[in-house]
């Protein structure tokens, strides 16, 4: 029996979010899951104006409320004239608080395997090519795995998946769990990308990379190596060069996000907008 997959997705109504639940939908078709659709809208905000603004009265909450509810309604009614799989289910959740609370309190409650989110939200400026909810969910969600859908991105079977490692660290085998499953479920090849600053690989390096091989047994994966640039200059060639369709990665330290999205690199080479990015964490962290 296939276990069924628990997997959460954001939305804002905006188009990229639905674009996000498309990738969702076609990445997972043939798989066993339950989807949970989550609307998070503010009260705090809302609050503050009424307090400031009397003459705002306590119905505007009650709006918003009633808007958070007919998104979701029409997102139902969207899905169910798209996505015919027998096995996929969902649930509609409207929250009051803030994104990232609402969802950590989501993927507590309901076990969520997976949370699958746009890049982009309603006010996201276009130079900036992860807005700061994702960033933010992708730093401080640590108990699943984060995979965010740039705009414009039609799902098509990744032709391979780009894994950057330094060979530094240790892995665990769970940790690597959803990098193998989608490279399964999609016949995708991970790619192991090692940036490497030294002539050779030393000893911990080596016996790291032969344990990568042993977890990677049974999908296809091949080893690649670029020299002596920076890591986020070296995953953008290497995408770039081969057209590559997702990245993926284990966030170690909380800074390596804020250096590979950080604004200025991702405006000179705009290229994390392009392909999908899973990220994965460190579980002992």
């Amino acid at each position: 029996m296939t276990m069924k997959k628990k997997i959460l997705i954001p939305t804002d109504f905006s188009r990229n979010a639905w674009g996000a639940i498309s990738y969702a939908l076609e990445l997972f078709k043939n798989e066993t899951c339950d989807f949970f659709i989550l609307n998070a809208y503010d009260r705090i905000s809302f609050t503050l104006n009424e307090i400031t603004n009397p003459s705002v009265d306590k119905t505007h909450l009650e709006m918003i409320q009633e808007e958070s509810e007919l998104g979701l309604k029409r997102i139902s009614q969207r899905i169910s004239f798209r996505d015919e799989a027998l096995a996929h289910q969902y649930f509609y959740l409207s929250k009051g608080e803030d994104l990232i609370a609402a969802m950590k309190d989501v993927i507590e409650k309901k076990d969520i395997d997976l949370v699958v989110m746009g890049t982009k939200g309603k006010t996201d400026n276009r130079n900036v090519a992860f807005g700061s909810n994702t960033v933010i969910a992708m730093e401080k969600i640590r108990s699943c795995p984060v995979l965010s859908v740039p705009p414009n991105v039609i799902f098509k079977e990744p032709n391979e998946i780009v894994f950057p490692t330094s060979f530094r660290t240790h892995f665990k085998r769970r940790e690597l769990e959803h990098l193998i499953e989608i490279a399964k479920i999609t016949n995708a090849p991970i790619r192991v990308l090692h940036v490497q600053k030294e002539l050779e690989l030393d000893a911990e390096q080596k016996n790291y990379k032969a344990m990568l091989a042993e977890y990677l047994d049974g999908v296809t994966f091949s080893f690649h190596t670029l020299d002596n640039a920076s890591i986020d200059v070296a995953v953008q060639f290497f995408v770039q060069s081969r057209d590559s369709d997702m990245i993926a990665f284990i966030n170690k330290k909380h800074t390596f996000f804020s250096t590979i999205f950080s604004q200025p690199m991702v405006k000179s080479l705009g290229v994390n907008s392009e392909v999908p990015v899973l990220a994965m964490h460190d579980f002992r962290n």
